[in-house]
């Protein structure tokens, strides 16, 4: 098993011990605290990890606040957790670079479920080492989608738009790739969630459109009149294949 590098961020000192005992039961072994948004940042920029457990209420800048910072130097997962339930809330955490958010009170073993699905497809776009593929013969061709303005690399887990890297969260860039491999077919937004977050009791529509968004303002030209990622109003998305290449200047 993958031994992920996890950190936790909570100035609550029992629930940092409580999820600590969990994970390290469940075989997780390298975990990282911090109390603090300033503690958290210091250490994203000297250490990556793997998975990120964020508490949104911390003293000083809140959870909500340091994400942008966090997000300048990892694309790990992010999962909040909240005592807030509200919408306007949930929708704040996945607006700044959130993955996902499990609301206070919470059973510790669905901090460990959710943690093991995001790890599952943070993962699975990492670049392979050599000693993995050693005897192996694979073909990597069908691996690389290129759409002219973009290309998805699904092997070196890259987003490259117009020639330069883009930073992508781990759920946008898998949302984005599981478009690219079904092409002009269009997904509900229920089935886009089972089919990329594969959880289905966990879903609601707005986790699926703020990712959608996250995604055009990657990709998008102008990400207010979509070209690649539409809208089939009252179905679903679909990722539209274009006819030619784009030469954009």
């Amino acid at each position: 098993m993958y031994d992920a590098a996890i950190l936790l961020v909570d100035d609550e000192q029992t629930i940092v011990e409580i999820l600590q005992t969990v994970l390290y039961k469940e075989g997780f072994t390298h975990i990282d605290t911090a109390q603090s948004g300033e503690e958290a940042i210091s250490r994203c920029q000297t250490k990556k990890y793997d998975l990120i457990v964020l508490d949104v209420m911390l003293p000083g800048r809140s959870g909500i606040e340091i994400c942008p910072f966090l997000r300048q130097t990892t694309d790990a997962p992010i999962l909040f957790l909240t005592a807030r339930s509200s919408d306007f809330d949930k929708l704040s955490g996945f607006a700044v670079g959130g993955d996902d958010y499990i609301t206070k009170p919470f059973n510790p073993l669905e901090v460990v479920a959710r943690a093991r699905s995001q790890l599952r497809r943070y993962v699975s776009k990492l670049p392979q080492q050599p000693s993995e593929v050693v005897g192996e013969s694979r073909d990597f061709s069908n691996q690389i989608y290129d759409y002219g303005r973009f290309i998805v690399n699904e092997c070196a887990g890259e987003l490259i738009v117009r020639g330069k890297t883009i930073a992508c969260p781990a759920l946008v860039f898998q949302l984005l790739l599981f478009l690219c491999k079904h092409p002009n077919q269009i997904f509900t937004k229920r089935e886009l969630y089972e089919k990329v977050w594969g959880e289905e009791a966990l879903s609601d529509d707005n986790t699926v459109m703020v990712h959608i968004h996250r995604l055009r303002e990657r990709i998008e030209q102008d990400p207010s009149d979509p070209r690649f990622i539409v809208n089939v109003r009252g179905i679903g998305y679909k990722l539209v294949l274009p006819v030619a290449k784009e030469n954009e200047s």
